[in-house]
């Protein structure tokens, strides 16, 4: 019987199809005889009890320009799929969090969604690093810039992010002796309205941060390395960063095995995690990137692991 899979995604006649991860598993669904039906989150509505969408099936070709063809979009109740994939970008917000709560009612339906909807709720990519004490650098969370103030005094340099970025977006570092430090937390904080995280700064920042890929818990062997650009703090590919690949070293292992077992409790089957140094610092549960980079520099098919995995799952329901 073909498996019918529903992909949630942001535009895909907006995607780099050489190091878009959504796509390369689009791509191993359709080698595998896949019915590929794409939609938007704003597709997604809930009627006298029913979940449904407009949907497009998709054909799709590995090449950079006329890379899809779309059938025209016709509305299904979502327990019409055997699969779903959720792989819309952050932010993380009120939109998201409504999307997962029907997502959820889908899933009550017997349909397998990608990662779990209620654990993409529950894991936020920053504040889940925290569960690992032993993994991570010293941090605080807060809104309040005296709490903030008090952690720079401590640390003497640290970094600072919202709980709801992604690619990079709004990360600040911050030293004990910067004259604009109040100006930071003022913006980032929103004057104290707004809940964001300090952590403790990584010197190894500048040999870059790796991206590891774990499926089903376990970790794929080799990671991206990310590597800032001279004077730049954020290593990530989107803000100039250059990446290679690498081998996954004991720390980094050790670092997957306090993580793989939760992961796998809360149905968080492609996750994607960063290190710096030593230290965790997010566990990013959305659309984790990295696959087609890691495929092409070590000649992998992470997908392929990926739907096996999925495709057990189907076989145990």
């Amino acid at each position: 019987m073909t498996i019918k899979l529903a992909v949630i995604m942001d535009p895909i006649e907006g995607i780099k199809v050489r190091k878009d991860s959504t796509f390369a598993m689009l791509l191993e669904a359709q080698s595998r005889g896949y019915e590929i039906h794409y939609l938007q989150s704003k597709n997604l509505f809930l009627s006298n009890d029913v979940v449904s969408a407009k949907c497009e099936e998709i054909s799709l070709r590995d090449q950079t320009n006329d890379w899809f063809s779309a059938k025209d979009p016709v509305q299904h109740e979502m327990s019409f799929f055997d699969v779903v994939l959720m792989r819309k970008d952050p932010p993380f917000n009120m939109e998201y969090i409504y999307t997962t709560y029907l997502l959820d009612r889908v899933e009550e339906l017997g349909v397998l969604v990608v990662n779990h909807p209620t654990s993409l709720r529950n894991a936020n990519e920053k504040l889940f690093a925290t569960k690992f004490k032993d993994c991570i650098t010293p941090y605080v969370v807060s809104q309040q810039q005296t709490i903030l103030n008090s952690f720079i005094d401590e640390h003497k340099k640290v970094v600072v992010k919202p709980l709801d970025g992604m690619a990079g977006d709004s990360i600040f570092q911050i030293n004990q002796d910067d004259a604009n430090r109040n100006v930071i937390l003022e913006t980032i904080t929103q004057l104290n309205q707004r809940t964001v995280m300090a952590q403790k700064l990584i010197p190894e920042y500048v040999q870059g941060d790796k991206r590891v890929l774990l499926i089903n818990g376990e970790p794929i062997p080799y990671a991206l390395l990310r590597v800032p650009s001279k004077g730049e703090l954020r290593a990530n590919l989107a803000k100039g960063g250059s990446a290679q690949g690498i081998e996954l070293n004991p720390r980094d292992l050790h670092i997957c095995s306090q993580i793989g077992p939760i992961l796998r409790d809360m149905q968080l089957s492609f996750v994607g995690i960063d290190i710096i140094g030593e230290y965790l610092t997010e566990i990013n549960v959305t659309s984790p990137t990295g696959i087609r980079e890691l495929d092409k520099m070590y000649d992998l098919n992470i997908c392929a692991t990926l739907f096996d995995h999925i495709e057990n799952q189907l076989k145990a329901t």
